[in-house]
């Protein structure tokens, strides 16, 4: 090679960011602003899940070209690609559970079989898989590729996990902190830097979704009760300065080929060894969690014993259980809403859908059915009261219409002893 050739590559080098501390911090916010974007023209601007896809697509090619004809990495361009790319990774799987109705755990296994074909066609090709060799616009393709199933694929292994297994935000964001804790131990004891860097890249999708949800959820939930737009306006804001500042000071340019990887010289078969431990050990761990907690979810209606004649079960009068608390949260918002108090009860349906979600996986595991029904009707609720212009009629019509459902499927104790059936 001869040093014109070395001086166009040295150029070309910086398609991407050096991974230091500032990296890991900008990837977390992206990863909160994505989630709180998504919902606020989703449900926000009214867009719905197919628009808001639609919108977040076309931005994001149209970023992806300024990326690619950029001769270097650009600060600016390289993290506006990366938030877009958040939004749209965790559209797709949203597309994939609410729109399809597509299983998490199926996502969840498609994602991770489409993220290892990545990197298995990545490697056959270009024989690595480090960032710091990102200087071809076809490195930058597989890239990118990879990126795109990460965030897919954390959004679904997150809300598997708080949502379909019951555990809830903060304590699927403790345990992906200590996953992450343990990850980094073992890259500083010797494990290989591509591995860690992928394995925690995925890991802080779900990170940042909990982090984001802390923020915003009302203090009754155990959070800090900012609400999403001023979270988001936060995290924008610390992006923001953190891009300004990387592009005043060039922390995060990378020098040359590679240089992030000199840590970690071992050869192909200890690499290889290292990865298939490492993964068969996750693929043990989540494998007897998932089944450990799916079996200490409660069982499904369809699945308990034939009532005995004369005689009436409350599971099958109440095929997911106790719902008053959920009413009675509605119930609140609806008051709100009469009074014209709207800002407020903006606010407090945030309380509704907080409960809902980390109550979702046991519920869902109860009677899918039913559970659809209520969660479409608690969809619409949200997306009336975060309408950019609401509609106090049609906020009222929501409301009313998922207090008939939830009553419908949550008879009184009279009603109960009655006999009543639910429709």
């Amino acid at each position: 090679m001869n040093s014109l050739e070395k001086k166009q590559l040295g150029q070309l080098l910086s398609k991407v960011p050096e991974v230091t501390v500032y990296f890991w911090i900008i990837k977390v916010l992206c990863t909160t602003v994505g989630e709180t974007a998504a919902d606020f023209l989703n449900m926000g601007l009214g867009f719905g899940l197919g628009g808001t896809s639609a919108v977040m697509g076309v931005l994001l090619a149209i970023v992806l070209v300024l990326q690619y004809r950029a001769p270097k990495y650009v600060p600016g361009i390289y993290w506006l690609t990366v938030v877009l790319i958040s939004i749209f990774g965790t559209l797709v799987t949203d597309l994939l559970t609410d729109a399809l109705q597509v299983p998490l755990e199926t996502s969840t296994l498609f994602f991770s079989a489409a993220l290892a074909v990545t990197f298995a066609v990545w490697y056959g090709f270009e024989k690595t898989l480090s960032i710091h060799s990102i200087f071809t616009a076809r490195r930058e393709s597989f890239y990118w590729i990879a990126i795109l199933f990460t965030f897919a694929l954390g959004t679904a292994t997150g809300d598997l996990m708080a949502e379909g297994l019951g555990l809830g935000y903060l304590v699927t964001g403790i345990l992906v902190c200590c996953l992450v804790f343990v990850i980094s131990v073992a890259w500083k004891s010797g494990l290989d830097s591509i591995l860690s860097f992928w394995i925690i890249y995925i890991m802080t999708r779900p990170l940042g979704a909990c982090l984001g949800d802390y923020m915003s959820q009302s203090t009754a939930n155990g959070g800090l009760d900012l609400g999403p737009t001023l979270t988001s306006a936060i995290f924008l804001s610390a992006i923001l300065f953190t891009v300004i500042f990387l592009t005043i000071t060039k922390r995060d340019m990378i020098a040359k080929s590679d240089a992030g990887d000199k840590k970690v010289n071992s050869s192909p078969r200890t690499v290889f060894a290292q990865v298939v431990v490492v993964l068969s050990s996750l693929v043990f761990m989540c494998w007897g969690g998932y089944h450990w907690l799916r079996a200490g979810l409660p069982m499904s209606t369809t699945a308990e014993a034939t009532p005995a004649i004369g005689q009436t079960q409350a599971s099958d009068l109440r095929p997911l259980g106790d719902l008053s608390s959920f009413k009675t949260i509605t119930v609140a918002t609806l008051e709100l809403v009469d009074s014209g108090n709207m800002s407020e009860a903006k606010t407090r349906v945030r309380d509704l859908e907080t409960a809902w979600d980390n109550a979702a996986g046991a519920l869902k595991h109860m009677n899918k059915e039913q559970w659809t029904k209520v969660d479409d009707s608690i969809d619409t609720v949200l997306r009336q009261l975060r309408a950019f212009h609401q509609d106090s009629v049609a906020c009222q019509e929501s409301l009313h219409s998922l207090l008939t459902v939830i009553d419908t499927l949550n008879p009184t104790p009279s009603q109960i002893k009655d006999g009543h059936t639910h429709g």
